[in-house]
């Protein structure tokens, strides 16, 4: 299986991505209620920050995955954290299946990571997936995610979790 990523396009890539974000395995985006125009607006103002970028994860060439990266001490958690030099902030999602195969999440997740860490300049992966988000939490240790603390976002209650690049490097090892 190989996982390659590509910027999002917003306009082009709203219908695409409409689906995975308002479906109900997507809760914790927050974007149940959107509508494709919502979308399309949203990713539209993700293509005008510098400090964040979306793309596509293409998995055997089928796209089948959201990721974000943004700079987390200008966005999302600001005030929430002590930002270091080379922290990037990640979001992904995987597009919802009728036929889920056991372990994709995990590739991704991997994929998604080495794609962040390929960037020389990271040197810390920030997360803050939402404290009732257990799989979620699952998935981050099993890259070598280490939870620091729960922190209040406007949002919701979520869990601030950092990877180093030794941390990813040693709980995945040669499985990249």
């Amino acid at each position: 299986m190989s996982i390659r990523f590509r910027p999002l396009e917003p306009l082009a890539d709203a219908e695409l991505i409409h689906p995975w974000v308002t479906h109900p395995k997507a809760a914790f985006w927050m974007m149940q209620d959107a509508k494709l125009e919502d979308v399309e607006r949203e990713y539209m103002a993700f293509a005008a920050n510098p400090h964040h970028q979306a793309f596509i994860g293409l998995v055997d060439d089928e796209p089948a995955v959201l990721m974000e990266r943004y700079d987390p001490s200008r966005l999302e958690l600001v005030g929430l954290y002590e930002p270091q030099p080379g922290d990037v902030g990640m979001h992904f999602l995987v597009a919802p299946t009728d036929t889920p195969v056991h372990g994709f999440t995990r590739k991704v997740i991997t994929a998604v990571m080495t794609e962040l860490f390929d960037d020389p300049a990271t040197a810390r992966v920030v997360v803050e997936p939402d404290v009732r988000n257990s799989a979620v939490h699952a998935l981050n240790e099993a890259v070598g995610f280490v939870p620091e603390r729960e922190i209040q976002k406007p949002e919701k209650k979520a869990l601030l979790s950092f990877c180093t690049r030794a941390q990813f490097e040693a709980a995945v090892g040669g499985a990249r």
